[in-house]
């Protein structure tokens, strides 16, 4: 069986590899892989949101959460 190729560019550094023969995937090296992991729990990737919580709100919900307990 062949092996197929596909190739594809790195999300954290834009090279080109191929798909199948990285143990990585979808990046392109362990190297890349870590800095999108440090991205991620650094926060620096966030869902948008329309319409923001009011502190006057987040303050009544954690309120009701500790109730609750």
């Amino acid at each position: 069986m062949t092996k197929k190729e596909l190739l594809v560019k790195c999300p954290t550094c834009g090279h080109k590899f191929n798909y199948h023969d990285s143990e990585f995937r979808p990046f392109c090296r362990e190297k890349c892989q870590l800095i999108d992991l440090g991205r991620w729990l650094e926060g620096d990737y966030a869902i948008p949101c329309s319409d923001p919580i009011d502190e006057a709100e987040k303050t009544d919900n954690d309120n009701d959460e500790e109730s609750e307990n």
